[in-house]
């Protein structure tokens, strides 16, 4: 039986602009289900540039391996992901199916094997029988489509609850160029670039080494600020891909990290990924609250953000939220076991916008009911300041509900 639709999902879907350059397509190859959509094919005109960030688990999946030489080239023509299998801590026999989907992507589409692209998500330490796309991509390939990232986003879910995609626009020299994204995710989520795959394409014409540059930044404000459990998959992987099909109608070409033009898409690539990050969170397994924790005062940034994930990741905390209690006391044992510069008489706690703990004890003015009618909405905001510096930071979590423990006894079932 399908997850009921997260309480936290968004209420409509953005318009999803084509992306010149790129065309989508997706079947089934009865991975894991037979009657399941689970397999997408994403083409690329001759030229695209590509940039990826990946799990820094010491058990990568046998695509994550393959993604990261590929990228040397920083060429892209073809991406295949499936789901239902991770293709992760599997052996040889992994290293073999992702030889055998390369080849069989280069069959099919006339790709190069060193310009394609591969991700998997799904179950891990089990065996990714790669024959089953044998008899798909070549129709894959036929029908591919521009207007397909939708139905492309929904073959790569697994517990997700509901497909999660994004766009935007920014200017390049005074030409307007395109963004869009897609991502999956709901459990084992908390990147150190969760399971989590990301893609996102534009038809900016920027060089393979400025795209890397600009996603190995903005990706710490976005998929590395979110945890849902405190784990990082095997498997997370983010690409950027760039047609350069803009340049048709003027954008310029853009080779180096810190040309001034490329302000605005810096801007628009940062909100994109902050908003499939969280709809990554807003779709956490079980998830009835999305939480912002923002730690302020901190020694360092790096601090602030050790601090602030250490609340994130609390389970004493994120049980709490679930049974909308507001126990600062939680928070202030997150702060204290972080291991950074803390002082207890200079701590400050908010739930919302109301300070519950000042000066290492409960605020005088503390309303036990005000608080109480903040914690039984659907989103929620917890700032901490420890009054030492300037540091600062800002991740987003979600509750821990007796539901994610029913979806993760049950997943191999």
């Amino acid at each position: 039986m399908a997850a009921a639709i997260s309480p936290l999902a968004p209420k409509s879907f953005p318009e999803l602009p084509e992306i010149a350059g790129v065309r989508f397509a997706t079947g089934t190859a009865g991975i894991r289900c037979k009657d399941r959509t689970d397999v997408m094919l994403a083409l690329f005109d001759k030229g695209t540039e590509a940039a990826g960030v990946f799990t820094k688990s010491k058990c990568p999946s046998a695509p994550v391996d393959w993604c990261r030489a590929r990228l040397l080239a920083g060429k892209a023509r073809a991406l295949v992901v499936n789901s239902g299998n991770a293709n992760a801590f599997t052996g040889k026999a992994g290293v073999e199916a992702v030889k055998l989907t390369a080849a069989l992507a280069a069959k099919a589409t006339g790709a190069p094997g060193n310009e394609i692209f591969l991700a998997s998500t799904g179950v891990i330490g089990e065996p990714l029988d790669a024959a089953k796309f044998d008899s798909v991509l070549d129709k894959l390939f036929a029908r591919a489509d521009p207007d397909g990232l939708f139905e492309a986003a929904k073959a790569i879910m697994t517990t997700d609850t509901f497909p999660k995609v994004a766009a935007a626009h920014a200017t390049l020299g005074g030409v307007e160029v395109s963004l869009t994204g897609m991502a999956k995710g709901a459990g084992m989520i908390a990147p150190d670039m969760a399971t989590m795959l990301a893609f996102v394409f534009t038809d900016a014409p920027i060089a393979a080494a400025v795209l890397q540059s600009m996603l190995a930044k903005s990706v710490q404000t976005s998929f590395n600020a979110i945890t849902v459990d405190s784990d990082t998959s095997t498997s997370d992987t983010l690409l950027l891909f760039a047609t350069g099909a803009a340049a048709k109608r003027g954008a310029p070409k853009i080779v180096a990290p810190n040309d001034r033009r490329l302000a605005p898409f810096k801007q628009a690539l940062d909100t994109l990924l902050l908003d499939l990050a969280h709809q990554v969170v807003r779709d956490g397994e079980g998830a009835r609250k999305f939480v912002e924790v923002q730690v302020t005062g901190a020694a360092s940034a790096a601090s602030a953000k050790k601090i602030a994930f250490s609340i994130a990741n609390s389970p004493l905390v994120k049980t709490a939220i679930a049974g909308e209690d507001a126990n600062w006391g939680r928070i202030v044992m997150a702060v204290g076991k972080a291991g950074e510069k803390a002082e207890r008489d200079r701590l400050a706690i908010w739930f919302g916008g109301v300070r519950v703990a000042h000066k290492g004890q409960r605020d005088p003015a503390y309303d036990e009911a005000k608080v109480s009618t903040l914690m039984r909405a659907d989103e929620i905001s917890i700032r901490v300041d420890l009054g030492l510096g300037k540091g600062e930071a800002k991740v987003w979590t979600c509750d821990l509900t007796k539901d994610y423990v029913a979806i993760n006894g049950d997943y191999r079932s």
